[in-house]
């Protein structure tokens, strides 16, 4: 930046080039060599193409941007950020839109950021009782998350349970995140005292993913809801029709979703009051 004014990507790239001591025919040549190892033709960086990225603004397709990236040595999420697209804000973006149905994490955390985690602690603080943790913490600090990979996390996946899917309500509220172990992916026929110890399964469906209680009888999956949920059990052949991801292991979620299901109940009575034509 100088002073408050921007300086294009573009004048950027040219910039390191430049400093690389790097010709435009050095770095096409390279670029077929890229093309050439990963068999395809849209990683190569011509010469007009080239001189247009760096002359004129024009934007590079992501194939052409990684070529960049790999020959310059530079940081590809931080090249995405002088184009304006944000990774550090992806998740604060995905926000904006929350799908019905339950479904899996895909998306992961931009590399090497990090997290704001409590550093220091309010001596005696007894954490084996209910405790009000903003009280309790004296200092926050950032984490980088590479230093929390000995928590072994990648053992798990995470899932998200649908903002309308309430099978396991009022054990798990919609919007929940559920920690999921693969491991676990065989249906247990006993072993629990009640419905808070009995293994909840992950398991993805032809057209969906499902969370809630299983059972096994002469090649039928059942899949069973919470007692209070709107909804009967489900009968699939298995395992043509179910495959099971995991059990969860672990929940995150809020308490309270009263407000939209008197929401839903509202706009049902408005609909059932329009007379009709």
């Amino acid at each position: 930046m100088l002073g408050n004014k921007k300086i294009e990507p573009g004048l950027r790239l040219k910039t390191i080039r430049e400093k690389l001591g790097l010709r435009f025919r050095e770095v096409e040549h390279a670029s077929n060599l890229i093309a050439q190892r990963h068999g395809r033709q849209d990683f190569v960086m011509g010469l007009s193409r080239l001189a247009d990225i760096e002359n004129k603004g024009v934007v590079p397709n992501i194939h052409r941007l990684y070529t960049l990236c790999a020959l310059y040595r530079l940081d590809l999420q931080e090249v995405l950020g002088w184009y304006d697209v944000p990774l550090d804000d992806i998740w604060r973006d995905a926000a904006h839109l929350k799908p019905p149905k339950s479904h899996p994490l895909q998306m992961r955390e931009p590399g090497d950021r990090a997290v704001s985690l409590p550093i220091a602690l309010e001596p005696g603080a007894d954490f084996s009782q209910t405790t009000y943790l903003s009280r309790a913490i004296q200092e926050w600090g950032r984490i980088p998350l590479s230093l929390l990979d000995n928590l072994n996390m990648e053992d798990y996946r995470y899932g998200l349970i649908g903002y309308e899917d309430r099978r396991m309500y009022p054990l798990l509220q919609p919007g929940a995140l559920v920690q999921i172990d693969e491991t676990r992916n065989k249906i247990a026929s006993d072993g629990w005292t009640g419905e808070f110890d009995r293994p909840i399964y992950f398991l993805e469906l032809r057209d969906e993913y499902v969370c809630c209680w299983c059972s096994l009888h002469e090649g039928k999956l059942i899949l069973q809801h919470h007692p209070s949920a709107p909804a009967v059990p489900e009968i699939l052949d298995f395992p043509r029709d179910a495959d099971v991801l995991g059990q969860v292991v672990g929940v995150a979620m809020q308490l309270d979703v009263k407000p939209n299901r008197q929401k839903k109940s509202q706009k049902k009575k408005s609909r059932s009051a329009v007379a009709p034509r």
